[in-house]
C-alpha cells in the first residue's frame, strides 16, 4: 500500500524566503520518495537590515509577517500536515531576531527556530547529500547563503570535518567581509583538502543553482571551473540591468550572483577542484528529511 504525507519547510534566509511543500511517498519495500510539490520564494533581503544596522526594521517585519500569513493559507490549501520554519545567519545576529519570532508567532500563527551554522550545515548534509557522494571520492560541499557559507569535507562517504564562516552574498555586496575572514576560509579549506587527493566540489545555493541552469547541462554532469570562472568575466562585464534583461535574472539574484561566484571560485582553487556537482538541495530539502527521519 502506497501511503502519501505532506510536509513544509519554511527557510528564512538573509537574502530570500522560500517555502518548500513536498509530498513523501511510502511503498512498501521501496526507499521512500520525497517530491517537491510546490516551492515558493519571496524576496525580503533581511540581510541588508541584520548586517547593516544589526535589526530587522519595521517594514521588513510587517513584510515577514505578510509572508508568514500566505505561506500558513498555502500550507493549509494543500493540507500540509507538519512543518518548521529555520531562520539562518541574518536573524541569528539581528538584536531583535528574537523578538520578531515572538511577533510572528502571534501574528501569522508561525514557530519560528533560529539555528547556528553548525545545525545548518548538518540539516542540509541530511537531505540528499548520500545520493551524489560515491564512497571512493572526497568532496567539499559548499553551500552559499546571503550571510554565512557552510563547508564540509566528506571522504568515503562520511562526513570529516564541517565549519560556517561569517562570509555571504548579503554581506560582501555591502562590503561587510575583511581580508582576514577570506584568509581564514582558505587556511580551513587547504588544511583539510591537503590529505586528499582529488577533490570535488559540491554547491548549493539559489546562485549557484542559477548558473547550472543557464548552462543547460544534465543534472548529473558537473561545471568545470574553467566555465564557472568564464561566466563569472562574462556576468562581471554586464550592467545590473543587463544581467535581468538578458539572461532574465531575479532582481534580488542579479547583484548577489556575482559575490556567490566569487566564493565558489576562491573555494575550487584553494581545494584544487576542477569540477563543482549542483544537485537540487537545499536547507528546505534537508528540513524535510530531517523532519520525516526524527533527526529535528
Amino acid at each position: 500500500m502506497i501511503t502519501i504525507k505532506k510536509y513544509a519547510a519554511i527557510d528564512i534566509g538573509s537574502n530570500a524566503m522560500r517555502l518548500l511543500i513536498a509530498n513523501i511517498v511510502e511503498q512498501p519495500g521501496k526507499e521512500t520518495q520525497f517530491n517537491k510539490s510546490a516551492l515558493i520564494r519571496v524576496p525580503i533581503r533581511l540581510g541588508q537590515d541584520a548586517f547593516t544596522v544589526g535589526e530587522i526594521t519595521e517594514e521588513n517585519i510587517d513584510r515577514m509577517i505578510d509572508a508568514m500569513k500566505a505561506f500558513k493559507l498555502l500550507m493549509k490549501v494543500y493540507k500540509v500536515e507538519r512543518y518548521m520554519a529555520c531562520a539562518t545567519s541574518a536573524m541569528r545576529e539581528a538584536y531583535n531576531g528574537k523578538e520578531v519570532t515572538e511577533i510572528i508567532k502571534k501574528k501569522a500563527d508561525i514557530k519560528i527556530d533560529i539555528i547556528d551554522g553548525k545545525k545548518e550545515a548538518a540539516i542540509i548534509a541530511s537531505s540528499d547529500l548520500h545520493h551524489f557522494i560515491k564512497t571512493d571520492a572526497t568532496y567539499l560541499y559548499v553551500d552559499v547563503g546571503g550571510g554565512s557559507t557552510e563547508f564540509s569535507l566528506f571522504s568515503e562517504g562520511k562526513m570529516i570535518a564541517s565549519k560556517s564562516f561569517k562570509n555571504g552574498t548579503v554581506r560582501l555586496l555591502n562590503n561587510m567581509v575583511n581580508d582576514v575572514v577570506w584568509v581564514e576560509i582558505e587556511k580551513w579549506i587547504k588544511t583539510q583538502t591537503e590529505p586528499y587527493e582529488n577533490i570535488t566540489l559540491i554547491g548549493s545555493g539559489g546562485n549557484i543553482n542559477k548558473i547550472f541552469k543557464l548552462s543547460g547541462k544534465a543534472q548529473d554532469k558537473p561545471l568545470s571551473y574553467m566555465y564557472l570562472n568564464a561566466e563569472y568575466q562574462k556576468l562581471n562585464a554586464l550592467s545590473y540591468e543587463q544581467r535581468i534583461a538578458e539572461l532574465a535574472l531575479n532582481t534580488d539574484r542579479a547583484d548577489v550572483i556575482i559575490p556567490a561566484m566569487r566564493i565558489y571560485l576562491n573555494a575550487m582553487k584553494w581545494s584544487g577542484a576542477r569540477n563543482i556537482y549542483v544537485p537540487k538541495i537545499g536547507l528546505s530539502d534537508g528540513v524535510v528529511k530531517a523532519m520525516y527521519y526524527g533527526k529535528i
